[in-house]
């Protein structure tokens, strides 16, 4: 039976050509994009496994600018260690040469400390960023290494950098305002009195002609500063000229470093009196001491060849051991963080790769898709065409 109310064939046609314009449009959409899984409706489960190896990917970038930054930093207490090594082994040689009877030791002890004067320098100015892993100021330094990812979650590794002491400042231990233990409530402070400086101007240096070294109630370069709130530890290595300001920002610096939120403890220094605040909610033991430091080559300060050049070949033997042993330390990490790097790079390509194969479309397919679907359309359009010219046949009835 022929209808004029009803067109069965133009309505099975019409969803036919629906059919091929939509997957029309998907195959176009998956040539234009490159994706076969370009949004959560094209296929829910794989583009959520795809965004989240692709945040992953975003992870491990940042992770290897950590590495990166990390190896330079390395290279550079190294580089110094090795540079001290170098110049003790200089020293050693003038040290030998002073065994003997007949040589001017008075010249060879100025050379010495010309030299220890260099080592000095060398340990002073091997920072990076900030960050001096030969001076004494940091104990252990973490490398962000990675990020890994598990059924319950995601979590981050580090590389442990063991800091190294070459500094050749000599300890004693200071009486200006030591605490030990004293649990303090949230909010209240505990005030030290004696942080003060020896100069107007600022810290002087260990070895200026108006500091004393015999002082132990005023801060000198060199002197250690350690802070404790809780179980963190803050430490902070006085520089030549120093003032309140930068004793307290270098404390704050060590403390937020080491995981104590800033907001945990409020530092201020007025006056020679250091004033600690805990802000947590629970009482927390704080301390505070202060040292005239102890560095890993101090014994340079007291070798002296024209008195005692038997005990001066003994110390240089131990100090050149102290600083092989912090370039090989600092080798040997250095060679795991660029280990780890190239790892994470390689990671990082295996990830892309692996997000491709998962939402990346196959272009020939879609190529050879894209013909058949347009031969199609046409097919689907003239079958329409037919199917509406069906109904006026009838017309030719009622002649």
């Amino acid at each position: 039976m022929t209808s004029i109310l009803t067109n069965t064939g133009a309505m099975v046609a019409l969803q036919t050509m629906k059919g091929i314009n939509a997957n029309l449009n998907q195959t176009q959409a998956e040539i234009a994009t490159g994706k076969s899984v370009g949004s959560a409706k094209d296929n829910a489960a794989v583009w959520a496994i795809s965004r989240v190896m692709e945040s992953d990917v975003k992870g491990f970038k940042g992770i290897s600018d950590s590495l990166s930054v990390g190896s330079a930093t390395l290279t550079v207490a190294r580089q110094a260690s090795e540079s001290v090594t170098n110049l003790l082994t200089e020293m050693k040689g003038k040290i030998v040469a002073a065994q003997a009877e007949n040589v001017d030791r008075s010249k060879i002890q100025t050379d010495i400390t010309a030299l220890t004067k260099q080592i000095e320098s060398v340990v002073g100015a091997a920072q990076f960023n900030g960050l001096n892993l030969v001076n004494g100021s940091q104990t252990t330094v973490n490398v962000l290494s990675s990020l890994d990812r598990s059924a319950t979650g995601v979590t981050s590794s580090n590389i442990s950098v063991t800091a190294q002491n070459l500094s050749t400042s000599a300890g004693a231990a200071l009486t200006n305002g030591t605490l030990s233990g004293a649990s303090v409530a949230t909010g209240t402070p505990v005030t030290l009195n004696g942080f003060t400086f020896q100069g107007t101007g600022g810290a002087l240096a260990k070895d200026a002609p108006t500091a004393n070294p015999a002082t132990t109630t005023a801060l000198i370069a060199g002197d250690a500063v350690a802070l404790k709130i809780g179980s963190v530890e803050g430490r902070y290595i006085v520089q030549e000229g120093d003032t309140a300001d930068a004793l307290v920002a270098g404390l704050k610096s060590s403390l937020s470093t080491n995981g104590l939120s800033d907001t945990d403890f409020t530092l201020s220094l007025a006056s020679g009196a250091l004033s600690v605040a805990n802000n947590t909610n629970a009482a927390s033991a704080i301390s505070v001491t202060a040292t005239r430091g102890t560095g890993g080559l101090s014994a340079l300060n007291t070798l002296n060849v024209t008195t005692a050049p038997a005990s001066a070949l003994s110390a240089i033997e131990g100090m050149l051991k102290t600083s092989i042993d912090a370039a090989a330390s600092f080798g040997s990490v250095q060679k795991r963080i660029d280990i780890q790097s190239e790892f994470v790079g390689q990671l990082t390509d295996s990830l892309k790769t692996g997000i491709g194969v998962l939402v990346d479309a196959n272009m020939e397919e879609a190529s050879a898709r894209l013909q058949a679907l347009q031969v199609q359309q046409q097919l689907a359009t003239q079958s329409l065409s037919i199917a509406n010219q069906q109904p006026q046949s009838l017309l030719s009835l009622f002649r």
